[in-house]
């Protein structure tokens, strides 16, 4: 296999997403996609008609978000007509599976020059329905999938998975914390301005330049405050013949029937936000024929599965399915990311894999900095990386999970 080479990742900050107040929730997502492809090839002076594909992860394709947002967004950024663009789902997982599809077609040597990325507009999305849930569960078309497999709302599954594993409110507060205070040094050093770029309107004029989610001096005391919010959801019918959504769990898992544990709330989940992101990978080949210069190499990428039903486990075998590719062990890694769609994914990850702390998601996640699904994995690879070189440090892993009881992984390498 020959190599697959990142020469470099741009993103929007990250706006609030709600309708009307956030700084982004205006654009239309083609628009707000064009925005970093632009970017991307004017910051590398791209001849865009060299371009192989475009792969982008969207995770809701509905409404403006329908319709192949990776080509339309190649067309409105004013890319040649030859550059093709193809736009898929991992649901959370979209945008790491955009890099790693794209990494495929250059190892392969199919392509030369690709670029990956993702988008979401959740201020646009949250309004016909949550794009990161199952296939509608009211939906009777196939109760064989639901008999196999009972999926269920995802902060339910945050909640069944804290109390399987005895993981307390506490722990899950803690993490959020260090995630808001990780963020809010990240940002007063500027340590994300190599990837983001100001995000302008039509007119000129500046519509978001910083990240709009963060909540600096979030602390222990103020997170005490919040109440947990899925304990209510578990008892919402969700199904025709009134089982609940935290019934269909104890389905799979019967010893939750003696009690939960919720302890999940707005201030350790993750952010409801708008974003896009996008790298541009190149071949050996086309790295000599540009005169491009590599940042990174594809080391290892990877998919895994795990119980649908717990929905958000996956992202520890995944993470050990891929160092075993690259013949790595985790001490091979200086810094990880791990999404934080809720604390005690993060938290779990670290103690199954009994991390040290200090190196995964050391500039804050998605409790901080919000989660725009299709966009996410897209934006982590990219700031792994700008951490990599300040830090002047080898080797990052980044992972999360997805619906449906998935995670992708990837492993990135200075160059």
């Amino acid at each position: 296999m020959a190599e697959a080479y990142i020469i470099d990742a741009c993103r929007t900050p990250r706006g609030v997403g709600k309708p009307g107040r956030g700084a982004l929730s205006h654009f239309h997502p083609q628009r707000l996609a064009a925005k970093v492809l632009e970017a991307l090839a004017e910051r590398n002076d791209l001849d865009t008609s060299q371009v192989d594909d475009i792969i982008w992860g969207t995770s809701s394709q509905q409404g403006a978000q329908a319709g192949d947002l990776g080509r339309m967004a190649a067309l409105d950024a004013g890319y040649d007509i030859k550059a093709s663009g193809v736009t898929l789902d991992r649901f959370c997982g979209s945008g790491i599976t955009s890099v790693n599809m794209a990494a495929a077609q250059v190892a392969s040597g199919f392509e030369d020059l690709v670029i990956a990325g993702g988008t979401e507009m959740m201020s646009q999305t949250m309004s016909m329905g949550n794009p990161n849930e199952p296939p509608p569960l009211l939906d009777s078309g196939n109760l064989h999938l639901r008999d196999l497999h009972p999926q269920t709302q995802q902060g339910v599954c945050a909640d069944a998975i804290a109390t399987l594993e005895g993981i307390d409110r506490q722990a899950v507060d803690e993490l959020a914390v260090v995630s808001q205070a990780r963020a809010e040094i990240a940002i007063k050093e500027n340590r994300f301005d190599k990837s983001l770029i100001p995000v302008k309107n039509d007119d000129g004029s500046i519509a978001l330049d910083y990240e709009e989610f963060p909540r600096p001096g979030t602390s222990l005391e103020t997170l005490a405050e919040l109440k947990p919010i899925f304990g209510m959801m578990a008892g919402v019918p969700a199904t025709e013949d009134g089982t609940t959504f935290g019934a269909l769990v104890e389905k799979k898992y019967p010893q939750l029937k003696d009690g939960w544990t919720h302890v999940h709330h707005a201030g350790n989940s993750s952010g409801v936000v708008d974003g896009a992101a996008a790298l541009l990978l190149a071949s050996e080949k086309a790295v000599e024929r540009k005169r491009l210069t590599p940042r990174a190499r594809i080391v290892a990428t990877g998919n895994m599965g795990d119980c649908p039903t717990l929905m958000l486990n996956a992202p520890v075998p995944s993470a050990n399915h891929a160092l075993a590719k690259a013949g790595l062990a985790k001490e091979d890694i200086d810094l990880w990311e791990i999404n934080e769609a809720f604390s005690v994914v993060a938290e779990k990850f670290i103690r199954d894999l009994d991390l040290d702390r200090e190196k995964v998601n050391v500039n804050g996640g998605a409790m901080a900095l919000g989660h725009p699904i299709g966009a996410t994995g897209s934006i982590l690879i990219g700031t792994a990386l700008d951490e990599l070189e300040r830090r002047g440090k080898q080797r990052a892993l980044i992972t999360m999970c997805a619906a449906g009881g998935m995670a992708p992984a990837i492993i990135i390498e200075r160059v």
